[in-house]
């Protein structure tokens, strides 16, 4: 008599390592992931790892509802006590995400706005070629900038002409050191570059070259005090000739605070 095969489930699915490929936050996208950014599930337990911390817990999954949806309980790490509500997607190696950050109710659509406290990921399965890194990135140009070193607190942050709330700001962090710059949103990284400045041109410029993939991005910058102001184009576009953005620009304008 033959034996009928058990169906493979989406759990059976998530086995093993998965890197983040793209992240998009509270309706702007993140221009960069951090190399090392991915999330390994074995059995019902997950890690994520390389994105600021590491946090771990339980994975519970609903392939039965629509769309399908998952909570992570978090018993280690930053978040530990709190559960993320998310939905998700499942094709072949590519794993689609959007789920909570600060509370609230599961998303309802594969989609963030501005001060939904959202965030959207597409995950590859660690070894196929949408997880692949290039073997070299190149270096910034321009001279280190010392001064720019520590730990910044975030004052405020405008992305692409939409003034973002202060329960996203309060959880900004900007850690850089040794020509490294690293921006951190609560329990995500969303930013991890190489960068280098100009203090010639008026206003003083930075470049920056994103760690995952060697894009570059753009920017300028002005220091008054213990505050540090960035205005940053769109990876990949043109630099920003004033502090300022609108709805469209793309920008991401934030002024720091060092601690």
């Amino acid at each position: 008599m033959a034996t009928k095969t058990k169906k493979k489930s989406d759990l059976d699915t998530l086995q093993g390592s998965w890197n983040v490929v793209t992240l998009e936050l509270d309706g702007s996208p993140m221009g960069a992931i951090p190399p090392d950014a991915r999330i390994q599930v074995n059995g019902s337990r997950f890690v994520s790892l390389g994105m600021g911390a590491e946090y771990e817990g339980d994975l519970k999954l609903d392939d039965a509802a629509q769309p399908k949806q998952f909570d992570l309980k978090f018993t280690a790490g930053p978040e530990k006590g709190k559960t993320a509500l998310g939905i998700y997607e499942l094709d072949g190696d590519s794993w689609k995400m959007c789920l909570t950050t600060r509370g609230g109710k599961r998303p309802a659509a594969f989609a963030t706005k501005a001060g939904s406290g959202h965030a959207l990921q597409t995950l590859a399965r660690e070894g196929t070629a949408a997880s692949a890194e290039p073997a070299t990135i190149a270096e910034p140009e321009g001279h280190p900038a010392p001064e720019l070193d520590g730990d910044w607190s975030m004052v405020s942050l405008v992305m692409d002409g939409h003034a973002q709330p202060a329960s996203l700001v309060k959880v900004g962090r900007r850690i850089a050191q040794d020509g490294e710059v690293k921006v951190v949103m609560g329990p995500q990284t969303v930013l991890q570059a190489r960068y280098a400045v100009d203090r010639s041109k008026k206003p003083m410029e930075m470049n920056y070259v994103h760690t995952r993939g060697g894009q570059q991005q753009f920017g300028i910058y002005k220091v008054e005090g213990k505050m540090l102001t960035t205005c940053l184009g769109a990876p990949g576009g043109k630099r920003p000739n004033a502090f300022t953005s609108v709805p469209g620009d793309g920008r991401i304008l934030t002024v720091w605070k060092q601690k």
